[in-house]
């Protein structure tokens, strides 16, 4: 998430004090509304020792089943929040991935992976449900799409516009989200194309259960 200024101070103090207690629940509770996360982690097949990167990748959850679901890929995290930070790394550690996931705090909308995690790129960037929280989300996945090595892809999973879905549905959907500062990007499909094509990628986007969610690949072409 960004470091960004926020109502009320910078976005990292907002998401600490929002998840200072929820964390520790968190995957518990969200199960239940993040959908489409663990059909994005089956859809990245990365090739052998491949380099995968989560940007927001709060509790560790998704970071967790990516390394076991492949083995032989180095993980990275980042997350601008360090309440979050540290619920990952206990849960990483009760995993015994320690060798195989990093974590670091950083701002999504501009990260330097050389200094953070030794790295020039990313094979895989995943960022899931994390851009309805960033107000400059825009620039993350711009940032994103600059890290990706030649032939990567990003893999985006979040909100979408519910246009498949009744309208009370969706009106309780937002009032409860608005609770936790998400915002769904209804613009967000029309942005990543925008984007893709400016960075002369391909992009593929799907709105799975009757649009509930949003799931974006695009794909860095080769040299």
């Amino acid at each position: 998430m960004s470091a960004a200024e926020a109502p009320g101070g910078s976005a990292a103090g907002l998401m600490d004090r929002i998840y200072r207690h929820q964390r520790h629940i968190y995957d518990a509770s969200r199960k239940f509304y993040l959908l489409g996360r663990d059909q994005l982690i089956d859809g990245l097949q990365p090739p052998p020792g491949a380099t995968v990167l989560e940007i927001g990748c709060g509790t560790g959850r998704n970071l967790i089943r990516i390394a076991r679901r492949y083995p032989s890929c180095a993980c990275c995290g980042l997350d601008v929040s360090s309440a979050m930070l540290a619920t990952a790394r206990a849960a990483v550690a009760r995993a015994e991935l320690d060798d195989r996931i990093q974590l670091a705090e950083a701002d999504a909308t501009g990260f330097d992976p050389q200094a953070l995690f030794g790295l020039q790129g990313f094979d895989r960037i995943v960022i899931s449900y994390a851009l309805s929280m960033i107000p400059p989300w825009q620039g993350v996945v711009a940032e994103a799409l600059r890290r990706l090595t030649m032939g990567g892809s990003l893999h985006i999973v979040d909100f979408g516009d519910q246009s498949g879905l009744p309208a009370s549905f969706k009106a309780v959907l937002l009032r409860w989200l608005a609770l936790f500062h998400v915002t769904p990007r209804e613009d967000l499909p029309g942005t990543v194309r925008a984007l893709a094509e400016a960075a002369g990628a391909d992009c593929r986007i799907g709105a799975p259960y009757r649009g509930y969610a949003m799931h974006a690949v695009v794909g860095r072409r080769g040299a």
